[in-house]
């Protein structure tokens, strides 16, 4: 049986990371995916240019009940790294909002990069291949495949979490956790859009396709992010960050001007220009179409300014700063981004990715209940989690 120091079961971001680490330290390695194409996140993430890392990350940016995991590894491997790998592969690369770098061209790019230097550290990538078994042998590991069986030292398990299901996601990363003993923290679908009730969903038909920045809250989340009108319901940034703190029957808090003071702005149009309509006033601060949306759903008068009283125009700043609106759900795993919870990182060191009293078996990149933010975050984790464990297997 072919005999190898390490196997990793996932050639997405982490597993592709860990595996070339491991392989320039002269270890044997060899990477096993059920898919058919390596990096299928990667290459559909950004819309296709992949927002590769952001220079911001800190543990702040993430979910998790063991908050103080991920500390390490992100210490350890930083976004200037990653940039300094991708700017020796000669990638161009764009920063399209404070800190967040996406390819400058095609997620490609960053697949080739690391299928390239998987094959200079020597590791052999296999794809369409499926594991149907894990099981401890001494002091390693076998592994039984539809390639054959495999002995190796020990098994990385980089398998991702349930997100986008068309791309091969599944719970084997958490069955497997569950086979040696460990838990998995509840997960749910994160970074997804929200869908509405039909009623919602009538009177937004109109806005579909209209995009405005607003600041969102969520319990204790806060953004300020594009919101984007869909046809099934809310999505953009703000929505997709809000979704990592929603459970069912909660509301969303939003306001749509959260750079201005409105009730300032609306006693100043009064006096400046008494018979300007307050339809005409919505309209030259947020899009013409919301503007008259937000007024007939608040049954506003259609009067001039000169007409609104004090009480009135505190009522409408109000009503514009802190607009409740209750979700029916979200698109689910089919459009998530990432899976919120997982492989219970109390029984995982920080440093190595071991199991405790398990060492050749490791979990490395979103099947943890480790979570990102939007913005990068998500694959600089998969980065510095793939690398501190290939540096110690």
């Amino acid at each position: 049986m072919p005999s190898y120091d390490v196997i990793v079961i996932g050639a997405g971001a982490a597993g592709l990371m860990c595996a070339l680490t491991a392989g320039y330290r002269g270890q044997r390695v060899r990477v096993i995916d059920h898919a058919n194409k390596a990096g299928k996140k990667i290459l559909m993430s950004g819309g296709g240019r992949c927002n590769f890392t952001n220079l911001a990350t800190a543990p702040r940016h993430f979910f998790s009940g063991n908050p103080h995991f991920a500390i390490s590894a992100l210490k350890r491997y930083t976004p200037q790294h990653f940039v300094e790998l991708v700017e020796r592969h000669g990638i161009e690369y764009v920063e399209k909002a404070p800190g967040q770098l996406f390819c400058a061209d095609s997620a490609k790019a960053i697949v080739e990069m690391l299928l390239t230097e998987c094959a200079w550290a020597g590791v052999e990538v296999s794809l369409s291949t499926t594991v149907e078994r894990v099981e401890r042998l001494g002091e390693g590991v076998r592994l039984k495949s539809s390639a054959g069986t495999f002995d190796a030292g020990a098994v990385v398990i980089a398998s991702g979490g349930l997100s986008i299901p068309t791309l091969g996601a599944s719970g084997f990363g958490y069955d497997l956790a569950r086979q040696f003993g460990l838990e998995v923290t509840a997960t749910r679908a994160a970074l997804v859009p929200f869908t509405v009730t039909s009623q919602w969903k009538t009177a937004l038909a109109a806005l579909s396709g209209l995009s405005c920045p607003v600041a969102v809250s969520c319990g204790d989340g806060h953004y300020r992010e594009p919101l984007l009108f869909t046809h099934r319901g809310l999505s953009g940034p703000a929505m997709l960050q809000a979704s990592s703190h929603w459970e069912p029957g909660m509301a969303l808090t939003i306001d749509w001007l959260p750079q201005l003071d409105v009730a300032e702005a609306l006693r100043q149009g009064r006096r400046e220009s008494p018979r300007k309509r307050l339809a005409g006033w919505l309209g030259e601060q947020l899009p013409r179409r919301l503007a008259q949306a937000l007024g007939e759903w608040q049954g506003w008068p259609d009067t001039s300014l000169a007409d609104l009283s004090n009480a009135q125009i505190d009522a409408i700043a109000e009503a514009l700063a802190r607009w409740q609106f209750k979700p029916a759900g979200t698109e689910g795993w089919r459009t998530a981004e990432v899976t919120l919870g997982g492989v219970d990182t109390r029984a995982i060191s920080s440093k190595t990715f071991a199991v405790e009293g398990l060492p050749q078996l490791r979990f490395i990149g979103e099947v943890l209940d480790v979570t990102g933010q939007l913005g990068g975050f998500n694959f600089q984790w998969a980065w510095a989690s793939g690398v501190a464990c290939g540096q110690a297997v």
